[in-house]
């Protein structure tokens, strides 16, 4: 829900200090973080938690409005508040959006109620796909990777600005300071790659993998792919299912989609390179050489055992004595008699390492280095060749490896603000479908907003603690200040309910569950809950003075009040509610009292107070029968006269209840 209005400074932000502002100024764009309302981008800060993220957003949000707040001026009120805030809440797949869902508050900003008003009739038009929401629940908000560090290459300059610009764009990378081409070809010794930053290197000759690349600040992804990879590998699973979420909702991506999930494919959950068949052999054949040239060893001494251990080899006395005098042994013995033998031994054991490391044929040149012709027992490996197969599979690894990373980094570069953006698409989406699910769930309608009191048809509380498909219609409505009278458990407390439910949702800009409904525009909903048992005379001196407070001031209010009679004896409580109602009636509050003294407060007061009563129609197998929708100007009968009338149904003793009926009707004359 943005807005067009210029930014603000982070801390003119309601509850925003200057360590918070200083935290906040970490983030890539912490003003359009707030101005988008994204909470996740907010929580991304150091030290800030989700929860003060929504608080954060929210406090921006009243400031974007010049809102001061206080709408909700009651505990009951905030309660009310509270519980409409959960059901949204449960509606929502993602964690995300519960707390984006807090941001939503009702309010006297015309501007803001009219900018979620917005947001709602578009959440509303949402189909609600079960496949779109299963989907969901692997989306969640991007997170940066841990610090990623980099030890084979450095990067190096002559320069100390470039130094300091080098060392704050690539923190990843060590960074060297040199003086000339000499301390360049130090640091080439000591990493396997240096990039020079500095033109006045071009053209040097030095050994070692130096390269010189004066404009490498514009294209990072080259010298730190890591930064890129790491970024994706790190939110890939999110990444995926938010490319899900937008296919199966049909919704039109940031990013190319079939590119973005090709180059996730490509990318192993470590941040390397996946899916490279080269890549994967060099690797292998790095990680088994020194197992494949032990077991090719022992394959050539097994041969060659075999091989002496078949032949009689027959020595004549005159060639043992040539053979002793020239110092000869065993090796001149396998070279005159078992040259043959010996060929094919080591032939096995190199085709064995060349064919266990799926060598190429270069490489395999390589292998055969290891074991020498010259016959000898035990075959031994030669570990100078050993160590120069090795030299050149991880060198060719390394290359192939550093090369996969820059075109995957490059790829993936492109598409990082995209997928960012398709993150938090998915999970805006997911708050809209929440609004959208709990309009559904309790059969919402737009409220309209003005003129005096309110109207509600068919209006059905989703507080009450039975399935809302078996909560009855409620068509009710005031101009200005009425009591509302009835039988006890008929529904006076559950109607305040459902007015305070749609005067805050309307408020909030939210559709609101009746088939149509009309609020007055207010600035503060004051909601008095039953008070518990006659107060001492401190409360009641204090709560004498809130609602005194409530005739201050011009402000638009709308005052619910339950059984405030409950706060002092009978006959005094009568004539304090009369007084408030014509200091309320005095300042055009809306407001509904409701009340079991509604005929000794009207006779009390000194205007012609609106008495609305719940109708009772009688009791059927002792459970009291009403009809819920307030009728007006009904002075609701009680419970004991109801009794009363039935037993006066009754063949015995029916004078007495007649009698006693006959009360009940002076009384309401």
């Amino acid at each position: 829900m943005p807005s067009d209005s210029p930014a603000m400074d982070l801390e003119d932000v309601p509850g925003v200090g200057a360590k918070t502002a200083e935290r906040l100024r970490e983030l890539d764009d912490p003003a359009g973080a707030l101005e988008r309302e994204d909470v996740a981008a907010v929580a991304s800060a150091p030290g800030i938690s989700t929860g003060r993220a929504a608080r954060i957003v929210r406090g921006a949000i009243r400031a974007r409005h010049d809102d001061p707040g206080g709408f909700l001026a009651t505990d009951r009120a905030r309660e009310v508040y509270d519980a409409v805030l959960a059901l949204l809440q449960e509606r929502a797949t993602t964690a995300y959006a519960e707390h984006r869902l807090a941001t939503l508050y009702p309010t006297a900003s015309a501007s803001r109620i009219e900018e979620v008003a917005a947001f709602a009739e578009r959440a509303r038009e949402r189909s609600l796909d079960p496949a779109v929401r299963e989907a969901l629940t692997d989306v969640e908000p991007i997170t940066r990777p841990d610090g990623v560090t980099v030890r084979d290459r450095c990067l190096a300059t002559a320069d100390a600005e470039t130094y300091q610009a080098a060392t704050a764009a690539f923190p990843e990378l060590p960074v060297e300071i040199v003086d000339d081409a000499r301390g360049l070809a130090d640091l080439a010794r000591g990493y396997s790659s240096v990039v020079a930053l500095d033109e006045a290197f071009a053209g040097v000759a030095i050994d070692g993998d130096v390269t010189v690349d004066p404009n490498a600040f514009d294209h990072p992804a080259e010298h730190v792919p890591e930064r890129a990879l790491a970024f994706f590998a790190t939110n890939r699973a999110s990444l995926r299912a938010a490319a899900t979420v937008h296919r199966r909702a049909g919704m039109d991506a940031p990013v190319d989609l079939d590119e973005l999930e090709g180059a996730l494919a490509d990318l192993a959950a470590d941040g390397s390179v996946a899916g490279d068949d080269e890549l994967e052999r060099l690797s292998v054949a790095v990680d088994d050489l020194d197992a494949a040239v032990s077991t090719a060893e022992s394959v050539a001494n097994d041969r060659l055992r075999e091989a002496i251990e078949e032949r009689d080899v027959t020595i004549e006395g005159a060639d043992l004595l040539s053979l002793v005098e020239r110092g000869a042994g065993v090796d001149s013995l396998l070279s005159r008699e078992l040259a043959d033998e010996y060929a094919e031994a080591v032939t096995a054991a190199r085709e064995h390492v060349a064919d266990a490391l799926a060598l190429r044929d270069d490489e395999a040149d390589l292998a055969v280095r290891i074991f020498g012709d010259e016959p000898t027992y035990p075959v031994e490996r030669r570990d100078e060749a050993v160590s120069r197969l090795r030299e050149e599979l991880v060198a060719e690894r390394d290359r192939r490896a550093a090369k996969r990373k820059r075109d995957l980094a490059a790829r993936l570069a492109d598409l990082r603000a995209g997928a960012s953006d398709l993150v938090r698409d998915a999970l805006e989406l997911d708050v809209e479908l929440a609004v959208a699910r709990f309009c559904a769930d309790f059969d919402c309608a737009p409220a309209t907003r003005g003129g005096a009191g309110f109207d509600i048809e068919s209006g059905r509380s989703p507080l009450l603690d039975v399935p809302f498909d078996e909560v009855e219609p409620v068509d009710y409505g005031v101009d200005g200040v009425a009591l509302l009278s009835g039988v006890n458990s008929g529904g006076k407390t559950s109607t305040l309910d459902l007015v305070a439910v749609v005067v805050v949702l309307a408020h909030m800009g939210l559709p609101v569950p009746a088939e149509a409904a009309r609020v007055p525009d207010v600035e503060e909903l004051h909601y008095h809950a039953k008070s518990q048992g006659t107060l001492d005379a401190g409360a009641f001196e204090s709560t004498l003075r809130d609602f005194a407070a409530l005739t201050r001031g011009a402000d638009a209010k709308c005052v619910l009040v339950d059984e405030l009679e409950s706060i002092t004896e009978p006959g005094a409580s009568a004539k304090i509610v009369a007084g408030i109602l014509e200091a309320l009636h005095g300042a055009g509050a809306t407001g509904v009292f409701v009340s079991h003294l509604a005929g000794e407060v009207r006779d009390a007061a000194d205007y012609d107070v609106d008495v609305d009563g719940i109708r009772a129609v009688g009791l059927e197998d002792g459970e009291l029968v009403v009809e819920r929708s307030p009728e007006k100007d009904l002075l609701a009968r009680s419970t004991p006269e109801l009794i009363v009338e039935k037993l006066a149904g009754e063949a015995d003793d029916a004078a007495f209840y007649e009698d006693l009926l006959e009360k009940f009707d002076a009384d309401a004359a």
